[in-house]
């Protein structure tokens, strides 16, 4: 990693649709500035209990099944505006019994204090689960699957949580959050050695790279990149699990590309769909299995 980074730190929660949204211009500034970037997040809580919880604006809070029924519906309609997959069908996700989204950014912390990496991939099937899935991510028993599917230590991961490790973590996460005013998420800090700027709401790839342009003067530039099926596919195996937008965005392909591409490594056998909601996700194809005598876990090798 280069000495001159630039920082971006997301004020999120795991179950907030345009932070779910922000994700493909997340992927792209990743992709476009490579080792010049550095992407963070912090755990803002957004829901503490949907029965004190109220957006007037959205007609959300108070009675929980009411509130799934308007987050439901207010999640397809951002949906298509940022072009990530939601399920609305069965979506339950607060009850009187879980009537808060603090457990999704307590698991987030007990992650964080076992490996970073695998931190941030929890949080990234975290949103997938609650958005795209409709499942209860809110309840420990969906969070420990989604753990162990990351491949965290779920003993360790349980351990952080009952310890009150995890929760005291998140408390400085609060924090943090009340410290910036990041009152509404996703906020964005970018930040460039002493300089740095807040940027609230959902942003545009533009308004970031404007931002990164002001903040270093010009001395960090996106990279170049080939928008080729060999450079798709790789960005497909690094990440896992991608949703169409997140190519289309990041590789700027027009909707006949997009489908272009797809259909050919759909047909070369090098991709799988994954239906999900109102869209699908793309997976390299798994070829084979490769299974550690010492972990006892297999996992796919990809063609």
């Amino acid at each position: 990693m280069t000495s001159r980074v630039i920082e971006i730190i997301e004020f999120t929660d795991p179950v907030c649709t345009w932070c779910w949204g922000s994700e493909p211009v997340l992927r792209k500034l990743e992709t476009r500035f490579d080792e010049q970037i550095k992407i963070s997040f912090v755990m803002a809580g957004l829901v503490k209990d949907i029965t004190s919880f109220y957006d007037s604006y959205n007609d959300i809070g108070g009675d929980p099944v009411r509130s799934n029924a308007n987050i439901a519906k207010h999640w397809l309609e951002a949906s298509k505006r940022h072009g990530m997959p939601v399920k609305s069908e069965g979506f339950e996700l607060f009850s009187y019994d879980h009537p808060s989204s603090y457990p999704q950014n307590i698991a987030y912390k007990a992650a964080q204090l076992q490996d970073q990496i695998l931190a941030d991939r929890l949080l990234r099937r975290i949103r997938e689960a609650s958005a795209a899935e409709a499942k209860l991510t809110n309840t420990t028993e969906v969070l420990i699957a989604l753990a162990s599917e990351v491949g965290l230590n779920v003993v360790r991961f349980l351990a952080d949580l009952s310890s009150g490790s995890a929760q005291r973590a998140f408390e400085q996460d609060l924090a943090t959050t009340a410290q910036y005013q990041a009152h509404g998420f996703p906020t964005f800090l970018v930040r460039f050695g002493k300089k740095e700027t807040l940027l609230r709401g959902y942003q545009r790839y533009e308004d970031f790279k404007a931002v990164i342009d002001y903040l270093t003067n010009g001395t960090i530039r996106e990279l170049p990149i080939q928008a080729g099926e060999e450079a798709i596919m790789a960005f497909i195996q690094k990440y896992a699990s991608v949703a169409p937008i997140e190519i289309q965005m990041t590789f700027d392909l027009t909707d006949i590309e997009l489908k272009s591409v797809v259909d050919s490594l759909l047909n070369q056998q090098m991709i799988t769909r994954r239906e999900a909601g109102n869209g699908y996700f793309i997976s390299p194809k798994i070829s084979s299995l490769s299974c550690d005598t010492a972990t006892g876990l297999c996992t796919g090798v990809t063609s």
